[in-house]
């Protein structure tokens, strides 16, 4: 198979410059927080899925509506209880009378860009409606197939499962996120800045920026980004290290390995660049790779994080350089 045409000067430029006007109209309602916007528009053009876990009232939802909002497309909101059945997330076959047929009706799923609120309030039975959608974008109601509109984006919220009323997202699903972001409290400069127009800024006050059609090419060009040989190779070795670490059961697998790469793509495009870097994969790597890992429970107990294991796996692998040879760099 022939290897996808790599992208000109043009196209990068053109690319960079939409990403950065999207990036501005979600800054408007989502204040003080460029980094986080940056990585949800990084996983919509990598094709994946995300992940915001944070306490209630700090933004989650008001930017998950925001990046709908600025995508001229089909979106819907979900809100997640513990009643709520996995018919009422994927659609259910009712029979017709007057046609004497099955009908297939579908449920909110169906959309460029779903919102999944408090997704860890529901039933794992429920959790797991999104499951087959997030990985083949399709969704199958007795027996019979369905495909989602395209782009197709979940954007999922939840509360620290610490808290009363919440259910673990099990490994499997954690696995189909492309990023866990956490948004965070706001510096008192910007929460200032809040109360003066809490009113004022709405996401549904946000003009769309760009449609699907456009979102869609963008995905295309993210995988025509060039990725040297070597940096394949460090990506992979990152993952082994976090397998081989002595404080982790369970490593990233080669589903996050290929979601780390995917999301070095098209951070490098918003970045406005063809190729990407080492510092791509490795200030990717804990949104990426955080959420996959399970820690030993010896490691849970003496309150060790996810972060901690990936800064050290991270460090333990050489650097590609150009020259071929390979540094390590500390910290």
């Amino acid at each position: 198979m022939s290897s996808p045409e790599l992208l000109n000067q043009s196209e990068v430029q053109g690319f960079a410059a939409l990403a950065a006007r999207l990036a501005e109209n979600i800054n408007a309602v989502v204040l003080g927080k460029p980094g986080v916007v940056r990585l949800a528009l990084t996983a919509l053009f990598a094709q994946g899925h995300v992940l915001l876990e944070d306490v209630p009232g700090v933004g989650k939802t008001t930017l998950a509506r925001a990046v709908a909002a600025t995508v001229q497309g089909q979106w819907r909101r979900i809100q997640f209880t513990p009643d709520l059945l996995p018919s009422d997330v994927s659609g259910v076959t009712i029979y017709n009378q007057a046609s004497r047929e099955f009908e297939f009706h579908p449920g909110p799923v169906f959309a460029n860009i779903v919102i999944a609120d408090e997704i860890n309030r529901a039933s794992p039975k429920t959790q797991s409606a999104l499951l087959e959608v997030m990985e083949e974008r399709t969704v199958t109601v007795d027996g019979v197939r369905h495909p989602v509109p395209q782009p197709f984006l979940v954007v999922a919220t939840q509360n620290p499962v610490e808290m009363d009323g919440t259910y673990r997202l099990p490994e499997a699903q954690l696995d189909r996120f492309l990023v866990k972001l956490s948004v965070g409290y706001p510096d008192e400069a910007v929460e200032v800045e809040v109360l003066r127009g809490a009113t004022a800024r709405s996401p549904e006050a946000l003009t769309p920026v760009t449609d699907t059609a456009t979102v869609e090419e963008m995905v295309r060009m993210a995988r025509r980004v060039h990725i040297a040989e070597p940096l394949y190779a460090y990506a992979v070795r990152i993952a082994a290290a976090t397998r081989n670490h002595r404080q982790v059961r369970v490593g990233v697998s080669p589903r996050g390995v290929i979601a780390l790469t995917r999301a070095a793509c098209a951070y490098a495009l918003i970045d406005g660049r063809g190729w990407i870097m080492p510092e791509d994969l490795k200030l990717l790597a804990e949104p990426v790779f955080a959420h996959r890992l399970l820690l030993t429970p010896e490691a849970q107990v003496r309150g060790v994080t996810p972060t901690e294991v990936l800064r050290q796996a991270i460090a333990s692998v050489p650097v590609p350089l150009p020259s071929g040879q390979a540094a390590t760099v500390r910290g």
